[in-house]
């Protein structure tokens, strides 16, 4: 009979069903309905973040207008890219001089450097930014 008495004290009712249920229990048995919270037993971690770039993470427009570089343009560069391409003399108009050394000592990269860019002028609107 004690132990009759000890199993009912150890009981609750659930607040949704109102059956008797373990006191431990988190949810009722008849119902299926969360009872109670979760008890975390474990402590929850503290997680400290230090930012230390609130202040150098600002964007500035550095194009002003729009529009990056020199204009220059497209159809001296293609006549240039035309006559005076394997010396390179389109990429040092450009500003480029080391891909206008690189075309004068490999003859417009072999005349295949020439050839793409007679294309890609052709492509460009006029004035192109460089």
């Amino acid at each position: 009979m004690d132990q009759e008495v000890k199993e009912q004290e150890k009981m609750k009712f659930c607040r949704h069903c109102g059956a008797k249920i373990p006191e431990d229990a988190v949810i009722c048995t008849v119902c299926g309905r969360q009872v109670e919270a979760v008890k975390s037993e474990a402590a929850q971690p503290s997680v400290v973040i230090n930012n230390s770039n609130t202040n150098s993470n600002i964007n500035t427009n550095v194009n002003a207008g729009g529009r990056g570089g020199n204009p220059k343009n497209k159809w001296v560069a293609f006549l240039l890219c035309l006559f005076l391409g394997f010396i390179g003399a389109h990429k040092f108009y450009e500003g480029k001089v080391g891909m206008g050394i690189l075309y004068l000592f490999t003859m417009g990269l072999f005349g295949v450097g020439v050839l793409v860019d007679l294309i890609v002028l052709l492509c460009k609107p006029n004035p192109y930014y460089v």
